[in-house]
């Protein structure tokens, strides 16, 4: 077990932020211990927040393959960039009409936000771009001319690639190259880890504010980023994309084996 701390903060969290792709699970598969440092933390009457970047599932998936895994949570523990797209579409753009590059999970948000979608690509006002695991060439073609048509781009994150069983797989940065290169378009809005908008959205979550949490996450640019840039104490861990030995342009407050080692900090006491 390897528990490095950067710092002892002083203040221990009231509320973590814990991602799922390589923290929670690799792929389908949940990591050894996640469940056990969960309850850990429910036990010690610490809030807790799933936060995301996956963007081609919903809430309720999510809580589903949480439920299955045998880690209990409400809808309204899980942030996702699916639901705080939809969230900010509606918000800011309620008479706009989206075109998706994405699945049935975004879909899903998009609806339940009460957000109008467009009937035919050269309709659409916004084109939303996120993971689309069952690609082809019609619906990348079809997104292409969404943009080609003048549609302005947002996506749900940008990550190069996630963690799933095999290793590391194909993330939205791919989805987006494809666009911005063949439609010579430019994406305008980010809304995955490390904005602001995520980082709002689990805090509201969690009805705290920003230096009283921590974020556990095993991806520097998203995680560990979004903890440096707000404020958050942050937690490394070595089960997804991060490597130990890597040079890190955010340095966190802790880095661990794995999620499970969140109980050994409990049992020192640094979360009191």
């Amino acid at each position: 077990m390897r528990i490095m701390a950067s710092h002892n903060p002083a203040v221990s969290p009231a509320g973590f932020l814990i991602d799922l792709d390589g923290t929670v699970f690799r792929g389908n598969e949940l990591i050894d211990g996640a469940r056990e440092a969960i309850s850990t933390l429910r036990n010690m009457g610490r809030k807790i927040v799933f936060l995301s970047n996956r963007g081609n599932i919903s809430r309720a998936m999510c809580r589903k393959k949480l439920l299955g895994a045998g880690i209990d949570a409400d809808i309204s523990e899980i942030v996702l960039s699916s639901s705080v797209t939809a969230a900010f579409l509606k918000r800011n753009y309620r008479f706009s009409k989206v075109w998706v590059l994405g699945e049935q999970g975004l879909i899903d948000e998009l609806r339940l936000a009460g957000v109008q979608t467009a009937d035919e690509p050269k309709e659409a006002d916004w084109l939303v771009i996120s993971l689309h695991e069952t690609l082809t060439y019609e619906d990348l073609n079809q997104a292409f001319k969404a943009a080609a048509a003048g549609a302005r781009i947002i996506a749900t994150n940008k990550d190069r690639y996630f963690p799933n069983e095999d290793g590391n797989a194909i993330d939205v940065a791919g989805m987006i190259g494809a666009i911005e290169a063949s439609a010579q378009a430019k994406t305008e809005l980010v809304v995955g880890k490390p904005s602001w908008l995520m980082a709002e959205a689990a805090c509201t979550a969690l009805g705290l504010s920003a230096h009283e949490c921590m974020i556990i996450g095993d991806s520097i640019e998203s995680d560990i980023a979004m903890g440096k840039l707000y404020g958050m104490k942050s937690a490394l861990v070595l089960t997804g994309s991060a490597k130990p030995g890597e040079q890190r342009l955010y340095t966190p407050d802790y880095v661990l084996e794995s999620i499970k080692d969140i109980t050994k900090l409990a049992e020192e006491g640094i979360l009191l």
